[in-house]
């Protein structure tokens, strides 16, 4: 299956992105692992777009084009792919379609995580990470520590990081409605669009996910 996932900041991406991965035996391809393959390896991709995040700028559309295409093309992605984070604005979507059709290849479905905006809030703005380790990751509400702001795994101070305070969160939700969310009705006019609510259990989210794409085949 050839999917792209979308879905607000907090709706639980790249969980569900791993594990639908996993179960249906397709890489899952998303732009951070992308950029961080590319600038690492030190392709020419890669030294293009580390020269305009350098200067501050954003990455032209047609670099991370040209990086999901290489990925794309690899063996692995010959039975299908999951893109997270890629189209991410209704011309990334476009050239993904020119991208599929140059190929002979074809979305299967798009999916589109649901997640309450004071529900997605709350989920970031109550995270908490460890200064020591930052795989050391708590919850004020779904996953506390024992000790208010002391990580149980190594005694670190827990605190939260800029990125996850509400100001920032909710600037986030208004780039996504305003840039990312018109791909929904872009691949809905094409009849893609699986839409699942993204609240609740990880495994059952997934399990909702599963029985979605099952039904649209």
């Amino acid at each position: 299956m050839r999917i792209v996932l979308v879905g607000p900041p907090g709706a639980g991406k790249g969980t569900q992105a791993t594990r639908l991965a996993e179960t249906l035996h397709i890489p899952h391809i998303s732009t951070g692992d992308l950029f961080r393959a590319n600038i690492s390896q030190q392709t020419e991709l890669g030294k293009l777009a580390k020269s305009y995040m350098d200067a501050g700028n954003l990455v032209p559309d047609e670099v991370t084009i040209a990086m999901a295409k290489d990925r794309m093309e690899q063996p692995d992605a010959e039975g299908g792919f999951l893109l997270d984070g890629f189209p991410r604005n209704v011309s990334q979507a476009e050239a993904l379609d020119e991208l599929l059709e140059t190929e002979d290849m074809k979305l299967d479905a798009v999916l589109d995580l649901e997640a309450p905006e004071a529900e997605v809030v709350k989920r970031i703005a109550g995270r908490r990470v460890c200064r020591n380790n930052s795989a050391h990751v708590f919850h004020v509400t779904y996953t506390p520590p024992k000790q208010e702001g002391v990580c149980d795994v190594c005694g670190g101070e827990l605190y939260q990081r800029d990125d996850d305070s509400e100001e920032t969160v909710r600037k986030r939700l208004e780039v996504y409605h305003t840039q990312t969310e018109p791909i929904i009705d872009y691949y809905k006019a094409q009849g893609l669009v699986v839409t699942i609510a993204a609240t609740g259990p990880v495994d059952e989210v997934t399990g909702r996910a599963l029985e979605a794409l099952k039904r649209d085949q």
